[in-house]
């Protein structure tokens, strides 16, 4: 017999409730909510947005694990792409097209924006902050700012500055000089614009080449492209000279795991372990949990290695 409509209703509310708040026994005794686990906060890198985090989001959530993936200031839905990046490009147009937030975008902006959003998130359970590339700038200054709100750092071939000041400190350093990314042509953008922009919707044959060596080698041509279309022309200028390192005292509590990629040709892998190394030396009593990948800059193509490595450190 179908139940009476009301009934379906109140079923029904019940079940959504009882996931997200305390719940009554059969013996009307009010259980304990549950607590919620760890959510991974997904903070991207240069030239990326949340929706290049979109396969390994997808790779956690059926693993069973929360995670969300973050849009820093300029990125995203607030991303810069000129009417002249579109198709037909109009190359000089595009090289002195205005980028209005990124041009006034600093690291500090960066930071300001993954504190809210790990004070927001921090208050349903423990907080994983997870950063790619220049993304590990970003987690580390917001590391200094709220340690007592994350429970663990991850840095994914990521910049992580303790000894070494910025980002371009560290592409200073003998364990960078075989990095490929200078080998990407870059846009020759006026200095006023306040970023680097680079056309990822190329088609330049030399271009492509360049950029899949640095990036993304071991994907197939297909792989890559799609990857590529997820870029966005510009960077901030700024973010990549602030001064980024991480204070022992604040950041230097936290604990932290670092997921080298092995066959990364932008981070090289004698640079990711020096900055393993020199974070290590300086907060001696809590030492980075180390994991490899096989992997290039953009991570495995296929996101489950890499969502089994992050959930085997909860």
């Amino acid at each position: 017999m179908p139940e009476p409509s009301s009934r379906r209703h109140l079923l029904r509310t019940a079940a959504i409730l009882g996931g997200v708040s305390a719940v009554t026994s059969a013996a009307g005794v009010r259980a304990a909510p549950r607590p919620h686990g760890p959510t991974f906060v997904l903070v991207h890198g240069a030239n990326g947005n949340a929706a290049s985090f979109a396969p390994l989001v997808a790779a956690l959530a059926r693993a069973g694990h929360r995670a969300l993936a973050v849009d820093l200031p300029g990125h995203g839905p607030d991303g810069n792409f000129p009417v002249s990046y579109q198709a037909p490009q109009d190359l000089a147009a595009l090289a002195a097209a205005p980028s209005p937030t990124l041009a006034r975008t600093t690291l500090a902006h960066n930071v300001r924006h993954v504190v809210d959003t790990v004070r927001r998130v921090a208050r349903h359970g423990p907080v994983v902050l997870v950063g790619h590339s220049m993304g590990g700038a970003t987690i580390t200054r917001v590391g200094n700012e709220v340690p007592e709100l994350i429970g663990r750092l991850v840095y994914l071939s990521a910049f992580c500055c303790v000894r070494l000041r910025s980002v371009v400190d560290c592409f200073q350093t003998p364990q960078a000089a075989t990095t490929l990314l200078p080998m990407i042509p870059a846009m020759r953008a006026p200095e006023r614009l306040g970023v680097s922009r680079t056309n990822w919707r190329s088609a330049d044959p030399a271009f492509l080449a360049a950029a899949k060596a640095a990036l993304a080698a071991d994907y197939d041509d297909a792989s890559f492209r799609a990857a590529l279309n997820t870029f966005e022309p510009d960077e901030s200028a700024a973010v990549p000279t602030d001064d980024a390192r991480g204070a022992p005292a604040t950041w230097g509590r936290i604990p932290r795991a670092y997921v080298r990629y092995t066959r990364d040709r932008a981070i090289p892998l004698a640079l990711q372990d020096r900055m393993i190394e020199e974070a290590d030396r300086a907060t001696p009593g809590n030492r980075f949990d180390v994991r490899s990948l096989e992997a290039p800059h953009l991570g495995p193509k296929d996101p489950r290695p890499l969502a089994a490595v992050l959930t085997g450190l909860l």
